[in-house]
């Protein structure tokens, strides 16, 4: 990390398994910085305070909420955003179960889902209704969507109830 033109500090950061060089400045959230420098807008602005999870994406395969941290405390971590993921089955199951309306929402949902199946393949429904709580959709229910988990929970482990 080194100092650039006044106030903006020159970072590498890995987002989706490519190491991209931004110049930021300190107080550039890391949402800001995939949607404005990046071009990757699948994280979406929604309340920029935490509460909506439109903006999650992966930090070493853990939800983050990136209106909340920092784009230079993502150094030396991994980024996944939705952009990154690429025919899962997840994103299938979201298809198949209708599980999104207006689609605002979706990507923050869907990568909040592959980090819960990723640490917790058979995770109990209330895992997975604790690990989607921090998700808020406002235009349809959260059955389709924890439906659309629950089958790929039962793809990988046939014998799960």
């Amino acid at each position: 990390m080194q100092k650039f033109e006044g106030d903006h500090i020159s970072l590498h950061l890995e987002i989706n398994g490519e190491t991209k060089r931004v110049f930021v400045r300190p107080a550039n959230t890391l949402l800001y910085v995939l949607r404005e420098q990046l071009g990757l807008t699948g994280a979406k602005p929604g309340c920029l305070n935490g509460d909506c999870g439109a903006c999650t994406v992966q930090i070493d395969r853990l939800p983050m909420k990136s209106c909340l941290m920092l784009a230079i405390e993502a150094r030396k971590k991994k980024i996944t955003t939705i952009e990154g993921l690429k025919n899962t089955p997840l994103q299938q199951a979201f298809i198949d179960h209708f599980a999104f309306q207006c689609g605002y929402c979706t990507p923050g949902f869907i990568l909040n889902a592959h980090a819960l199946l990723t640490h917790h393949p058979q995770a109990s429904d209330s895992q997975m209704k604790e690990w989607l709580e921090s998700n808020i959709c406002r235009c349809t229910g959260y059955k389709e969507i924890e439906e659309a988990v629950k089958s790929v929970m039962n793809q990988n482990h046939p014998n799960k109830m």
